[in-house]
């Protein structure tokens, strides 16, 4: 139960931080910056594990596959937003 919750307040967390990281106004509701925040986070840390040792935590996070995670997370916004079709610059 706790993952879960864990795995949605990160998700969160990526999420803002990768709409912070892209230029104009993105017309995207919290629940879907959050999934796709969340998406984010799962595929930069396969990323990680998978093409490095892994050895980058620092204070118990793993700050490259965290970095990871909100650039597939912008890269999933950008994506969404133009397959929805409802960004505003």
């Amino acid at each position: 139960m706790w993952t879960v919750v864990a795995t949605i307040i990160v998700g969160a967390v990526i999420g803002a931080l990768a709409r912070l990281v892209l230029p104009g106004k993105q017309s995207i509701s919290t629940v879907v910056t959050v999934v796709l925040g969340v998406l984010g986070s799962l595929i930069g840390s396969w990323a990680h594990t998978t093409f490095s040792d892994g050895s980058s935590r620092i204070l118990g996070l793993d700050w490259i596959a965290f970095l990871l995670g909100i650039v597939a997370a912008a890269i999933l916004i950008v994506v969404y937003g133009l397959i929805v079709g409802r960004t505003e610059d």
